[in-house]
């Protein structure tokens, strides 16, 4: 017998909300929101940055909104993860078996990459990072491979909001220098981190297209410079964005 219960309305109105999100072709507005379901604004903007502080929703700069990482995160624990998290783990475990290194999948949340899944090195001696961390866009090869998938104008303003932090003696702190780092990974379609974000650490990463105006994603290899020797540096980057593209495609026909 089903229990009786008085239903929350906000928490039903916030579902509604993110169902319709789930359908629309890019971020969404309040107004357009509001006349979509029939909703009073206040109650929608309301609703709205309640889940942006949650990181269910992110607000972009244009004042719109879109799904925060907390979903991808949210649907990884509960074992039904996100179409882009089970279309690339794959990708991420046969790349591992090919090179033993750790394999990483990111998204872009605002100015950070965040890290929705992950596949690790079995090597004794590996780099280990969690499901759920956020790296500074400016930091390491995934956040040059994100920034990458952004307009020129947005990466302008990235780098006119943020200044570059100095990880290591080899981190870029001059913007256009690293600004045309960024362009040229969409040149050559993958990205470099030469011991800039941690002394020893060498990683490779490639965007991912997603079909998805408001996703930014990017799959990362990552090991100790040993691991990843410059010679070895176009073969593991070539691996990378053959999966890149086995990804795309399968991610266009969905």
């Amino acid at each position: 017998m089903t229990k009786s219960f008085k239903k929350v309305p906000a928490l039903e109105k916030a579902f509604k909300i993110l169902h319709l999100l789930s359908k629309s072709e890019g971020p969404m507005g309040i107004s357009e929101i509001s006349r979509a379901l029939g909703y009073n604004k206040s109650t929608v903007s309301s609703i709205a940055y309640t889940l942006c502080a949650l990181q269910i929703l992110e607000n972009t700069p244009d004042g719109k909104f879109r799904f925060g990482t907390e979903l991808y995160l949210l649907g990884r624990a509960a074992g039904k993860s996100s179409e882009l998290i089970q279309t690339v783990h794959p990708f991420l475990q046969e790349i591992q078996q090919k090179t033993d290194l750790s394999l990483f999948l990111g998204i872009r949340s605002g100015d950070r990459a965040v890290i929705v899944d992950k596949v690790d090195s079995t090597s004794d001696l590996r780099v280990a990072s969690e499901v759920g961390m956020r790296l500074p866009l400016s930091a390491g090869a995934g956040g040059k491979a994100l920034l990458s998938q952004l307009d020129d104008d947005d990466i302008d303003a990235f780098l006119a909001e943020h200044d570059l932090k100095r990880f290591t003696p080899s981190t870029c702190m001059d913007k256009e220098a690293f600004k045309q780092t960024v362009l040229k990974v969409r040149e050559t379609g993958a990205a470099y981190d030469m011991e800039e974000y941690i002394e020893g650490i060498v990683a490779i990463a490639v965007p991912i297209e997603t079909f998805r105006r408001s996703v930014q994603a990017a799959i990362w290899a990552i090991g100790l410079k040993r691991q990843i020797p410059d010679n070895r540096l176009e073969a593991y980057a070539s691996l990378l964005k053959e999966a890149a593209n086995r990804i795309s495609l399968r991610l266009s026909m969905e």
